[in-house]
C-alpha cells in the first residue's frame, strides 16, 4: 500500500469534493472496487501505462471497465491518465478510503487468529480495542494463520496488541528465567 504524497493529494481533493456532494460512502464503495479491480488485473494497469494508446482510448477503456462508476470518480481516474499517474489509483483509493473512515471514527484491524472469526467475535474486538486507538468502531479484517495455537494478533495502524498464546508463553519464559 503505497502513501504517496500525489496519491494523498488526489484523495484529500476527491474527498472534498465527496464531501460537498453528500457522497463520501458511494465513492468509497467504488473506489473499493476500482482498487480491487486494478489489484486482480495489473495488465490494466500495464496497458494504462503503455504509451502504445492515446490518452482517448486509455480513457475510453476507464469508462468501459467502471461503467456505473460515479461522474467524480471517473474524472480523476482520468486526470490520473492525462497526468501519466494511472499506476497511482489503487494508491489513491487506498488514500481515499482510509480519509473516509477516519471521518466515521473507524480504523481498519487486521487481526490474525487460529480459527476464523465469528461476527459477534469481531464486535467484541471492535469494543474492546477501538477505544485504545481513538476511534469508535473498528473495520476488521481477520486472517487465519494456522500456526497459531489460540489467542489473537491485533494490528491497527502501527500498533500491534499480541494475546496469543505463543506470545504469553514467551512472556511466562521470560518471566521464569529471571
Amino acid at each position: 500500500m503505497s502513501k504517496s504524497t500525489v496519491a494523498s493529494r488526489y484523495a484529500q481533493a476527491l474527498f472534498e469534493l465527496a464531501v460537498q456532494h453528500h457522497q463520501v460512502d458511494r465513492i468509497e464503495e467504488e473506489l473499493r472496487t476500482v482498487r480491487q479491480v486494478f489489484s486482480e488485473n495489473p495488465e490494466l494497469a500495464q496497458i494504462l501505462q503503455s504509451p502504445k494508446w492515446s490518452k482517448d482510448q486509455k480513457k475510453q477503456l476507464i469508462s468501459t471497465s467502471f461503467n456505473g462508476a460515479s461522474e467524480h470518480v471517473l474524472h480523476t481516474l482520468f486526470i490520473l491518465i492525462d497526468r501519466r499517474r494511472i499506476n497511482e489509483a489503487a494508491a489513491v483509493a487506498d488514500a481515499y478510503i482510509e480519509r473516509a473512515l477516519n471521518a466515521r471514527g473507524t480504523a481498519v484491524a487486521h487481526v490474525s487468529s487460529a480459527t476464523k472469526l465469528s461476527d459477534a467475535d469481531k464486535q467484541a474486538l471492535s469494543a474492546a480495542f477501538a477505544h485504545k486507538v481513538g476511534k469508535q468502531h473498528l473495520e476488521i479484517h481477520n486472517h487465519v494463520d494456522s500456526s497459531l495455537l489460540g489467542g489473537v494478533r491485533i494490528r491497527i495502524g502501527n500498533r500491534i496488541f499480541d494475546g496469543t498464546l505463543r506470545n504469553k508463553l514467551n512472556r511466562l519464559e521470560r518471566e521464569l528465567k529471571r
